[in-house]
């Protein structure tokens, strides 16, 4: 069983598909733009939970997040409305990443009969974390098959220590 794992390279390979994207980080949120080595913009990718379904299917709820770094212009600007940074251009880029990432994983999810959320949330971020960090958080729900693992000859083979056909005519 390594769906886990798969969900997780597949998330990383889409990252590093992503000419957009420096670097690419999993784990808690919490934890996300602790590496002072990071080069943003980031991408970061955190499974929140889990939980099977009858034993054909495990469903993870993941969370994407791209974010980049906040810059402050030092002339004296006077609009009020564009302030005197890239806010409004990292929102734009990030949500963008999200948007094709989404795209390319729904579409491919759908080839592999993996079941997702159809209308994930995007939450935003506004200077967020030491290094004043804006960006999306895109949060899903995905359906996966449980290949590796028959319910039913698993718990016969832990209990008799043999596999049976479980067959009904």
């Amino acid at each position: 069983m390594n769906q886990y794992s798969e969900l997780l390279y597949y998330i990383k390979s889409l990252g590093e598909a992503d000419t957009f994207v420096n670097t690419i980080t999993q784990g808690e949120f919490d934890k996300v733009d602790l590496d002072k080595a990071n080069i943003f913009p980031l991408l970061h990718a955190s499974v929140t939970g889990a939980s099977f379904t009858n034993g054909s299917t495990v469903v993870f709820n993941v969370q994407i997040g791209c974010l980049n770094q906040r810059e402050t212009n030092k002339n004296i600007n006077t609009d009020k409305f564009w302030d005197n940074d890239n806010e409004v251009d990292n929102m734009n880029e990030t949500l963008a990443v999200l948007n094709r990432i989404w795209v390319t994983m729904y579409r491919n999810f759908q080839d592999k009969n993996i079941i997702a959320s159809e209308n994930p949330s995007l939450e935003p971020m506004f200077e967020d974390r030491t290094n004043l960090l804006d960006g999306w958080i895109l949060t899903f729900d995905v359906e996966i098959p449980n290949t590796t693992l028959n319910l039913c000859t698993a718990v016969l083979e832990d209990i008799f220590d043999e596999t049976f056909d479980l067959t009904f005519n």
